[in-house]
């Protein structure tokens, strides 16, 4: 099976651009005030006008209210809401748009507990834990705390880069990897030669699988 690729945290058209042309199946913007890659509707505007089709369009989420969410709706033609709070699933389906949901690991049973509570998601997306931060952490987590029986696609992030995505593909299986830090120069800025070796390495290791 070949593992998906999303970059998220994107702000560069460049940064776009150079995503697309290196395979990557979905792109994440994040609409979340105190983050380092946030982007404003108006920039998103601009950056989703160079995503090409079958390419996802993904907006980032955390603890939005449900005007926030509208208005971003109303202006963007985002394929996919991702949650990255604390946000009950009843909330997260009310915009008659598919969502994927985020959970900070911190311990055993807890990707368990997700599958079930958020089992009408198109995606469960597990994440490192950060008391301080909803993800962006450049940390990874135990894998061995991600059960086998996944009831939904399992997207796998937290600390991935070229170095050790293929051993995360190997370990996990995931449905799909998701990747930000590992592949920028500075916070919300992409390194074009990283983009490309992370990719490149996802897709030599599903090859050889």
């Amino acid at each position: 099976m070949t593992t998906r690729v999303k970059i998220c945290g994107l702000t560069r058209v460049q940064d776009v651009k150079a995503a697309v042309a290196n395979g990557a199946d979905a792109l994440g913007f994040v609409f979340y005030e105190p983050s380092p890659r946030v982007v404003s509707i108006e920039q998103v505007e601009l950056l989703a006008r160079h995503v090409p089709a079958f390419v996802s369009v993904v907006g980032l989420f955390v603890n939005p209210s449900a005007k926030q969410v509208k208005d971003v709706l109303d202006r963007i033609p985002l394929d996919l809401l991702q949650f990255h709070g604390d946000e009950p699933a009843d909330f997260c389906q009310q915009f008659g748009r598919r969502w994927i949901k985020a959970v900070r690991v911190q311990g055993a049973g807890q990707i368990e507990r997700a599958f079930a509570e958020y089992h009408s998601a198109a995606g469960l997306l597990v994440d490192a834990w950060d008391p301080a931060r909803y993800g962006g952490t450049g940390h990874s987590f135990n894998w061995d705390l991600i059960p086998l029986e996944r009831p939904l696609p399992l997207i796998l992030a937290g600390g991935l880069s070229s170095d050790n995505v293929s051993r995360a593909i190997e370990q996990v299986k995931p449905w799909a990897v998701d990747v930000s830090g590992g592949v920028e120069e500075s916070k919300g800025i992409k390194d074009i030669e990283k983009i490309s070796e992370f990719i490149k390495e996802v897709h030599r290791v599903c090859k050889t699988d």
